[in-house]
């Protein structure tokens, strides 16, 4: 039963399309594999075995009838708490979100659940999503399934873990300045943000349009395939883009595509431990067919600035009210609103503006200088103890986690597609994680490199299950200090 949590959707799929699995069956694996790990791990806000089985013998029942089925019929799926659920609170790992329970699904998950796909819970959040680590206030500390102690990234934690430990194929992710990759990378995972608007994000964040929805597998076929299904226009999402996206990759023979790879984007300190397994991967593209040039490419030292203001813009919108609400946010969350709280109207209008700048800039500059993607590293350090927002080698801030992420975000600014592929495992035996990325509507090309990586070098190591004797310490909401245990 193991075996069968830890397969890619597209086989699942095939299998009960055959009539050789079950919905219920799959169901039935995929939740006793959560249930070994996510004690130790805390990886979800709410699991809901009982009403995952209740979906599946529908889906089971289905099937006894020659209904036609969708392409996810069947398959087990977990969905970030910032996404509405039909039926659980949508809490976005803040203490000060309602407890009252979403009446109605996210666009997204509306479509997940229409092609068949069976909804197990939702996934834990660094709070409002401010950050690219796994502590939330609500939650306490993601932890990663390579080594427990050690953080699952962020903000979309429990999807990462989740999907890092084989319990099931597909994890709704979303990604403002790498939530999606970063988690991706540190707990070896598939994490792809697909072109903004591409997926359907209601209600709009209300952050210069940074968010992007999109997928955590362990499949480039397993990502395009959830993609497909979760994209297309939407009345609630006036960004979201028209048409649909095909679920299936192009052949990995890579020939004539030329790649661009920058080991630190002309700016960014980069652990020497991920920048070698990096470099090492190269050579899987090469194999494929590719032509890889080292760049430096000139938008790359412009970024941080810009990124900085415009995650301080973000954050304001989150400022509490009294003292109370203070003392029950994030300290890091705190420390930035903080820092940014006399930033005057003229100097937010500025900055916007430098990120359109920026935007143009980098999408431009892959038709210019003829390259097809850009090859970096997912984020520049391994996973660390969790509770920290940086390693305790690196230089430390009361906020700012974007220090080590300084990969991500030019892609969320461009709105262009990016993927963190796993790549290898640290000395330590951590995932290292290689992103692509494309200009603005270019997925299928990121897809394409992706898939023709993971042909090239397979990734098919899997983390030991924790041991009896791993607990957990989890806050609770109702006072500031209580907290309880759960025995993995």
């Amino acid at each position: 039963m193991t075996d069968l949590a830890r397969l890619s959707a597209v086989a699942m799929s095939s299998l009960i399309r055959a009539g050789e699995l079950s919905p219920t069956e799959c169901t039935v694996a995929v939740l006793d594999r959560m249930a070994s790990w996510s004690p130790a791990l805390n990886a979800f806000v709410d699991f809901d075995p009982e009403g995952a089985l209740i979906q599946a013998r529908a889906a089971t029942d289905v099937m006894r009838h020659g209904v036609e089925i969708g392409p996810l019929h069947g398959v087990p799926v977990t969905v970030k708490s910032n996404q509405a659920v039909r039926g659980f609170p949508t809490r976005r790992g803040s203490r000060l979100t309602s407890t009252e329970p979403a009446a109605a699904d996210a666009p997204l998950v509306s479509r997940l659940r229409k092609v068949g796909a069976i909804v197990v819970g939702t996934t834990t959040m660094a709070e409002q999503g401010w950050s690219a680590t796994g502590d939330s206030p609500l939650t306490g500390s993601t932890h990663n399934p390579w080594m427990f102690g050690r953080t699952a990234g962020g903000s979309s934690s429990g999807a990462a873990a989740m999907a890092g430990a084989g319990c099931g194929p597909l994890h709704v992710g979303t990604d403002g300045a790498g939530s999606i990759r970063i988690p991706a990378h540190f707990c070896g995972a598939v994490g792809f943000k697909p072109t903004y608007g591409r997926v359907p994000y209601a209600p709009v964040p209300n952050n210069a349009n940074l968010s992007h929805a999109g997928p955590i597998t362990r499949s480039v076929h397993d990502a395009a395939l959830m993609t497909a299904v979760m994209a297309g226009p939407h009345k609630r999402d006036p960004f979201s883009l028209p048409g649909t996206m095909s679920p299936d990759v192009e052949s990995g023979d890579l020939s004539g595509i030329r790649i661009a790879y920058s080991p630190d984007l002309g700016h960014a300190r980069v652990d020497p431990d991920v920048t070698r397994i990096v470099e090492r991967a190269l050579a899987a593209f090469v194999q494929a067919g590719a032509v890889v040039e080292h760049v430096s490419p000139s938008w790359g030292p412009g970024g941080p600035s810009i990124i900085r203001d415009m995650w301080g813009l973000d954050v304001l919108g989150f400022r509490p009210v009294d003292e109370m609400q203070a003392s029950q946010m994030d300290p890091g969350l705190l420390a930035c609103i903080n820092d940014f709280d006399r930033m005057t109207a003229i100097e937010g209008i500025k900055a916007a503006g430098r990120r359109l700048s920026y935007a143009a800039e980098v999408n431009a500059w892959f038709p210019d200088e003829d390259w097809d993607v850009i090859v970096t590293p997912s984020a520049s350090v391994t996973a660390f103890p969790v509770g920290r927002l940086q390693p305790e080698s690196w230089p430390q801030h009361p906020w700012d986690w974007i220090s080590w992420a300084e990969f991500c975000y030019p892609f969320n600014l461009s709105h262009g597609p990016a993927i963190s592929v796993p790549c290898g495992l640290s000395t330590e035996g951590l995932p290292v994680g290689l992103q692509i990325a494309g200009p603005r509507l270019g997925d299928a090309m990121v897809l394409r490199v992706a898939a023709a990586f993971l042909e090239a070098q397979p990734f098919n190591e899997w983390p030991t299950p924790p041991g009896d004797d791993v607990r957990v310490i989890i806050p609770v909401e109702e006072t500031e200090d209580s907290t309880r245990e759960a025995a993995a």
